[in-house]
């Protein structure tokens, strides 16, 4: 049975069999229970359970066959594809090389929310707000803000480029201070629309921030990554770094 939430019955009908899919309970393949086991089991309607079929479908996780049912059509865990890195030089290698396809959808002169542990705010920052996808299907929706003077050494590649590796890569940027906030959320009707997912569906936010020798903020990056895309693993019995 479902819980009282405010995500719709058809979305926890959807992370439900989601989840499933990504332990392994249904293989690639494989078919799922009919709708009537599936009604029973979650204690809903007929409508409920195919507006979830139909959402994992568009996710290309099931493919519905008439006549013979409804298959899984994703290896468990396949769309795992982001660790959660904890240093900078993993998070650059994590990205180089990798290009995924940018959507943008505004670029502008705003500058990003900072406060005073944060570090000095430049005089004049490019914002750009785009969506990542890979292999057609839509993982992150970020806003980039990169300092005015940084942008203008590689401004047609931090268009195409992931802006982490590039800034790792360009003469005369140095990097005193790294962080990383990651939180879990749930998707708003922007996001869910922006990445394909259903409103309120889990997602991570992740905040990034990059400061110069001389205080300077230079790259802020608030990121929403779609939950069945992030992958965190930690190693508890290594030995902190020295400060």
């Amino acid at each position: 049975m479902l819980e009282r939430t405010p995500l719709p019955r058809y979305a926890q009908v959807a992370d439900a069999i989601r989840n499933r899919i990504r332990r392994g309970t249904w293989q690639r393949g494989e078919a799922i229970p009919t709708i009537d086991r599936l009604m029973a089991e979650f204690g809903v309607g007929r409508v409920t359970v195919r507006q979830a079929i139909q959402l994992l479908a568009r996710e290309g996780l099931l493919s519905p066959e008439q006549g013979r049912g409804t298959f899984v059509t994703a290896d468990p865990g396949s769309r795992r594809r982001l660790q959660v890195q904890t240093s900078l030089a993993d998070l650059a290698e994590m990205y180089r090389g990798d290009a995924p396809d940018f959507e943008h959808i505004v670029e502008t002169d705003e500058a990003p929310r900072l406060s005073e542990a944060d570090g000095r705010a430049a005089d004049g920052y490019v914002h750009m707000r785009r969506v990542h996808s890979r292999e057609g299907r839509r993982y992150c929706l970020v806003s980039l803000y990169i300092a005015r003077p940084v942008f203008d050494l590689a401004p047609a590649r931090f268009r195409r480029e992931l802006a982490i590796p590039l800034l790792l890569d360009l003469p005369g940027i140095a990097i005193e201070r790294a962080y990383q906030t990651l939180d879990i959320a749930a998707a708003d009707i922007d996001v869910a629309r922006s990445l394909d997912i259903a409103v309120n569906a889990p997602i991570a936010e992740v905040r990034r921030l990059f400061v110069s020798p001389d205080d300077l903020v230079i790259y802020v990056a608030e990121a929403s990554y779609r939950g069945d895309y992030i992958h965190l693993e930690m190693d508890l019995l290594k030995s902190p770094s020295p400060p």
